[in-house]
């Protein structure tokens, strides 16, 4: 068994928010050599295309390509490794594609309009974006989930051009991440990552077309990268480490709820795992739960330093406090692991994702459940929403003034234009009012 050193707060203490805000703080580390070698790389892609664009995948990736053609996946290609992975992978990624997508309908939204008495229509015409990039880590990681719940968002949005890169070291592609791009309808696929791909995306090469919005995650010089390139095109948000706050009254079962925490853990020693109940004595049973399984996780030294430099309980004085506590926290996934899950999820504000129930593990969120696992992190979800179809469309107000219309507006526009100085405003609008009989 091994022992683990788990923080314990607690409402009761005086100084329990002072404590929750120190166990929360994280923010990602401000490295200049980074910032300056995502500038250099940014710089020359935007301005030597191409070359700048082969030579940088040749000196991080290793991959040498005489010519830029060369790193995109062709058609037959990919129709090849569609064929060639197996049977049950396919068929698990066409499933958790077909509910991704399911739900993702339920999201799209058509434009509207009303029209006033006077015969003024006003509305708001919603179209898709023309293009959009799509980042996708590779490397030692392959997230073909994050290919599907990127992708496919998009394509129910009614993207004209779905482009995703992913990094292919050595030349060594992921089979399954190409196949999970070929199911959710990528366009074209390029072998390249890091910031040269974000580059790419966001001014276009010879080969690369610029796109209008970049999501997916990254590493440090790929959300660095979008960071900066942020104003050329659009991007997702800047995630932070992943995180899960588990709420559970003393019925729940401990082992069930110590691979919930691993299964955040695992990500990276930057993960937090958060459980938070009213009985002190079940807090620690999942503790012993968590001891006991360590040892058999293949993962077990990143989930040990996650769990003990940035997970922790918290104990609360009952389940309507620790609604407060998740408020406060506003969790990227959270678990309601009680028996009546929906008499408190009226009450909840702040949180990415919520799992209702005791049978409801977050890792069906992360992968076939349907709704996006794209969330914000770090507290942002007191101000942001899971990923969607609604990132992938534009909104243009329609506005259409009859002549009864323009007079009545005008006069209005022409008053408030005045009182701010504009004189201009207010001719223009003087000259559509009705002649006074």
């Amino acid at each position: 068994m091994t022992r683990l050193s788990i923080p314990m707060l607690s409402t009761h203490s005086e100084h329990f928010s002072q404590e929750l805000r120190q166990r929360l703080a994280w923010e990602s580390v401000a490295d200049h050599e980074v910032e300056e070698t995502v500038r250099e790389v940014l710089a020359a892609v935007r301005q030597d295309g191409d070359k700048a664009l082969l030579a940088y995948t040749h000196r991080f990736d290793r991959l040498a390509a005489s010519q830029a053609v060369e790193l995109e996946v062709t058609a037959s290609e990919r129709e090849a490794v569609l064929n060639r992975i197996k049977p049950e992978d396919r068929g698990a990624l066409e499933k958790a594609a077909q509910r991704i997508r399911v739900y993702h309908e339920k999201q799209n939204q058509a434009s509207w309009s009303y029209t006033e008495e006077n015969g003024t229509r006003l509305g708001q015409q919603i179209r898709p974006m023309d293009r959009v990039g799509v980042y996708v880590p590779g490397g030692k990681a392959a997230y073909p989930s994050s290919v599907l719940m990127n992708i496919i968002p998009a394509k129910v949005a009614g993207v004209e051009e779905i482009i995703m890169v992913v990094p292919t070291p050595d030349g060594v592609r992921n089979d399954l991440v190409i196949a999970a791009a070929e199911i959710a309808g990528a366009d074209r696929i390029f072998t390249i990552g890091g910031a040269q791909a974000v580059a790419a995306l966001a001014y276009g090469t010879e080969l690369i077309p610029k796109v209008d919005k970049i999501v997916g995650p990254g590493n440090i010089y790929v959300a660095t990268a979008k960071k900066m390139v942020f104003g050329v095109v659009g991007i997702d948000m800047i995630a932070g480490p992943s995180e899960i706050l588990v709420l559970s009254d003393a019925n729940s079962n401990p082992d069930w709820l110590a691979m919930d925490l691993f299964s955040q853990a695992e990500h990276d020693e930057n993960a937090q795992a958060i459980l938070v109940s009213d009985d002190k004595a079940f807090l620690q049973s999942v503790q012993a739960s968590m001891e006991k399984l360590l040892p058999s996780m293949s993962r077990r030294e990143i989930i040990k330093a996650s769990i003990e430099g940035r997970g922790f309980f918290i104990h609360v004085k009952n389940l309507d406090e620790a609604v407060d506590v998740v408020n406060q926290i506003a969790p990227e996934h959270l678990e309601l692991s009680v028996s009546d899950p929906d008499q408190y999820l009226p009450a909840i504000r702040h949180a990415g994702a919520i799992f209702m129930g005791r049978y409801t593990a977050e890792a069906v969120g992360d992968y076939c459940a349907g709704p996006n696992h794209v969330l914000p992190t770090s507290g942002t979800a007191r101000f942001s929403s899971p990923l969607g179809v609604y990132d992938f469309q534009k909104r243009s107000s329609v506005i259409y003034c009859s002549e009864q219309g323009a007079s009545e507006l005008g006069e209005i526009a022409s008053h408030l234009a005045r009182g701010e100085g504009f004189e201009a405003h207010a001719r223009s609008a003087e000259y559509r009012l009705k002649p006074v009989k």
